[in-house]
Order: C-alpha cells, then sequence, then structure tokens
C-alpha cells in the first residue's frame, strides 16, 4: 500500500510504500523536477520531497504551480489519494501518480462568487492611500523585466515606500524587501486598490477600477519590431474596443527610443497623454551588471562560450517554436547553450534538457542573461533591441519569415535589410554563421542600429524613471 501525507512543519510532501525501498523518486513537473530523500527498505520505504526548491543557485522556493508525475525506480506504488492541503506557502494534492500544485489561496476564494466577492469589494474600495507601488510583470510569472529594475532603484531612494508584487504563486522570486501578493487572493486585490501606483509591463487584467489619486505607469516590454494591438494584420472591432480601452487606464507609458515612441502611441491610440523616452530600465544591467556572478549562479565556467536562444512566440501555436536542437547545438559549436522561451510559452512548454544545455525560460531576469551571452540568437523578438546595448553578435533565425511577416504579424521594418547579424534558414545554416563568425561586415549596420535605438540606453533609465515618479508627487520618499 502507498500512501501520501504532508508534513507541514518541514514543509515536505511524505510517499510511504511497502517492500524493497525504491532506487530514486522524483516529482516531475514542465518547469520543475524534485527529488526525494528515499530512506527505509525491506518491509517499508518513505520517500521525502520538499516543496521548496532552489534554482539557478537562488533561494529556496515553493514548488512552482502545475502538475507532477510521481516516478519510482524499483518500486511498485498504488495510486496516491491527498485531499488538498493548504499551506503558506501552496496547496497540494495528489490522485494516483499525479501531484497537483496550486498557488496557496483558501478554495474559498477561487470559486467564481468568492472572486466575485472580491472584486465588488475591490470595486467599493476609497483606495489609492498607501505609500506604495504594485508591481506586475508578464501577467505575475516573473518580477522582472523594466518593473524589477524599477523596484531595484525605487528600494534605494524611497525606502518608506512599499513594494508589493502580483505574483502568480510563490515560486516567484521578488526583489529583497518586496511583498508577494498571489494573484486573486484577497491581499492581491487589497494591494491593487490601496497603492498609489501601479507599474506593469502588459495590460491590466481582471477588473481594474482607478482609484483617487491612482495613477498607473505602462513600462510595456520592448521595441516593437512586429506589428502589435491596432496595426495587427485583419479588422477586428472587438480588439480595437478592448486596445483603447486599455490604453485609456495608463497615466504614462515608458518607451526605449524614439522610434518605439511613434510605433506605441499610434498603435495604442495613446493620444494626450506622456510618453517617457529614457531608455528601458531593464537594461541598465547590461552596462553595470557582474556577469561573473550570474555565471556562477547557473553554473557556467567564465571561459565558457554561452550562446542564448530566445525566439518569439506564435499566434498560431503554444508552445515554444521548435527550430533548434539546443543539445546537438550545443555539441556542434562547443557551447553553454541557454534556451529562453518567451514569456506565453512559459506554461504550456516544458524545459529543453541535455548536455550542456540549460532552460532558462523560467529565469526571473532576462537581463541577466543577455549580460553573459557571448552571441544571441533569435527572430523577431524585441530582445534583439536590448541585446544590441552589448555590441555583441546577433544570428536571426528565420525559417518561417514569409509566414510571419505575411500572414501572422508583419512588420514595421524590413528586417533583411537591417538586420545587424546574418540571418539564417536552417539550424546548419546558423552553425555554419556561428563558426564563419564574420561579423565585421554587419558593423556599419550594427552602429546604425545602436544609434537609433540604444541611445538612452547608458546604465541610468531606471534612475530617470524614479526621479520622474518622484518629483511628479505619485510616491513619498
Amino acid at each position: 500500500m502507498t500512501t501520501a501525507r504532508v508534513d507541514e512543519l518541514t514543509e515536505t510532501l511524505v510517499i510511504a510504500g511497502s517492500g524493497a525501498r525504491p532506487a530514486s523518486a522524483v516529482l516531475e513537473g514542465r518547469r520543475a523536477r524534485v527529488a526525494a530523500r528515499v530512506t527505509g527498505g525491506g518491509k517499508t520505504w518513505k520517500a521525502t520531497f520538499p516543496l521548496r526548491v532552489s534554482r539557478w543557485g537562488g533561494a529556496a522556493l515553493p514548488l512552482p504551480a502545475g502538475t507532477y508525475e510521481l516516478r519510482v525506480d524499483g518500486a511498485e506504488i498504488d495510486p496516491l489519494h491527498l485531499d488538498p492541503v493548504l499551506l503558506p506557502i501552496l496547496r497540494i494534492a495528489a490522485s494516483g501518480t499525479s501531484v497537483l500544485v496550486s498557488p496557496p489561496i483558501d478554495p474559498l476564494y477561487e470559486t467564481a462568487e468568492g472572486q466575485s466577492t472580491l472584486e465588488e469589494r475591490y470595486v467599493s474600495q476609497i483606495g489609492g492611500g498607501e505609500n506604495a507601488v504594485f508591481f506586475e510583470s508578464f501577467y505575475g510569472q516573473n518580477a522582472g523585466c523594466n518593473p524589477r529594475a524599477i523596484d531595484r532603484v525605487l528600494a534605494e531612494r524611497a525606502p518608506g515606500v512599499t513594494r508589493y508584487w502580483s505574483v502568480a504563486d510563490l515560486s516567484v522570486e521578488v526583489p529583497q524587501g518586496a511583498i508577494a501578493v498571489v494573484e486573486g487572493s484577497p491581499e492581491w486585490w487589497r494591494a491593487r486598490a490601496d497603492a498609489r501606483l501601479l507599474v506593469v509591463n502588459d495590460w491590466l487584467r481582471r477588473r481594474f477600477v482607478r482609484k483617487p489619486g491612482q495613477r498607473v505607469l505602462q513600462t510595456w516590454h520592448g521595441t516593437p519590431l512586429k506589428r502589435l494591438a491596432l496595426h495587427r494584420p485583419g479588422f477586428d472591432p472587438r480588439r480595437m474596443a478592448a486596445v483603447i480601452k486599455e490604453s485609456r487606464r495608463w497615466d504614462v507609458l515608458l518607451a526605449q527610443n524614439v522610434y518605439a515612441e511613434r510605433v506605441l502611441r499610434k498603435a495604442y491610440a495613446f493620444f494626450g497623454k506622456p510618453i517617457w523616452v529614457e531608455g528601458y530600465p531593464r537594461n541598465d544591467l547590461l552596462v553595470s551588471g557582474d556577469a561573473v556572478a550570474v555565471r556562477a549562479a547557473l553554473g557556467i565556467g567564465a571561459d565558457e562560450r554561452v550562446l542564448l536562444y530566445a525566439p518569439t512566440w506564435r499566434d498560431d501555436r503554444a508552445e515554444m517554436v521548435d527550430f533548434v536542437d539546443p543539445q546537438e547545438l550545443a555539441a556542434r559549436t562547443g557551447s553553454v547553450v541557454l534556451v529562453r522561451g518567451h514569456s506565453r510559452t512559459l506554461k504550456p512548454g516544458r524545459d529543453s534538457a541535455g548536455a550542456r544545455v540549460i532552460d532558462v525560460t523560467g529565469y526571473p531576469e532576462t537581463a541577466r542573461l543577455l549580460l553573459i551571452a557571448d552571441a544571441l540568437i533569435t527572430d523577431y523578438s524585441s530582445i534583439m533591441f536590448d541585446f544590441s546595448v552589448t555590441g555583441r553578435p546577433m544570428f536571426f533565425l528565420v525559417p518561417d519569415l514569409e509566414h510571419f511577416r505575411g500572414k501572422l504579424r508583419g512588420f514595421y521594418f524590413d528586417l533583411a535589410q537591417r538586420a545587424p547579424g546574418p540571418l539564417v534558414r536552417s539550424q546548419e545554416e546558423l552553425v555554419q554563421a556561428l563558426a564563419a563568425a564574420d561579423t565585421g561586415r554587419y558593423a556599419e549596420r550594427y552602429d546604425a542600429w545602436r544609434a537609433q535605438f540604444n541611445r538612452r540606453d547608458d546604465g541610468h533609465a531606471a534612475e530617470r524613471v524614479v526621479a520622474r515618479i518622484l518629483d511628479q508627487g505619485w510616491l513619498t520618499a
């Protein structure tokens, strides 16, 4: 007989069985894997799984939400049954060979009635009175991008400001001194209502009601190559109405450069309100970050060549594109290959694996990855406008160029004519381009690119943004 229970004191899941002790036991999910400490043997055995794990050299955090499969090597197991147990760090249940990890929200509030009650309470609150910021990055899936960089400087300049971070679950690493609030929880709704400033990098979801004195800073998350919002192909009245409704919620929009300012203003019909062109705060790390520490945390040697593969998402598929075999790429180039999927492919995808391959799709801060990459492999992602701050080589793997440009999205300019690196159509062409390292012929393009897109990426963008926030009186230092 196999049983499952949760030890709340030690924050562990304990699986117990009879017979010979298994050689190993693991819980394997899409974005995390945890091994058990197996003890006993003979008549009974016990596998103890920690419910906190450390990833990429960081602090031990609760397991990401999702379904985990129990895999036991060398022992027979019966179907598991564990009624939902709510811990401060997560909620866990088990059925068959599956273990379900959920955010630590009381089930009472997860029902439609429970969320409706919280929402109506939020709507009726006066709010906007707390000297606090409500940060959200990519719908709470990480605590990174421009909001994190702004948080970093704000914590130094205005230590009296409370910093809330909206997170999908408590596996999301938030900056030191910040308070994580799980989306949909009573604390999340309260913080969203009471904070005087909201700093977000994507659309405000759920019902949003501006409170008296409350401001919204929309940092956005990239200089666009591909058409977005009102500029996307096809006429869709509902999409147009949603875009305009959303942009009217913002008080200020942040742009990396003048080009992005022009595109974003028209794409979101953001007229009559200010756009701050200050460079991107997230890129400050590319000027002042510690590459040695980041490499060490990821287990990468100081002299190892690092290739970062970071494609954008596709409107016609849920998971990350499979144009690269990362293990083969690592073997043929002698490099460490970092695989960084787009935030929209974080939940449906599964971590890549292989020798000298590290899947960093869930890594908290893209800028740290750019900092250690010797070369970037991308396609149509806005990451190209960030990595160019480093001046290092870029390669564009675009086997679906005509389809993406002609049917899915369309571009604001001709990438083939202006790209500061070679466009390749296959992994074979990519390997050849990496071996040739003939980036000198792109030097003139690269210089022109940086002059247009990176003029304000000087390592002080977050300082300028925070100074403007405080000068506006939106927060009290």
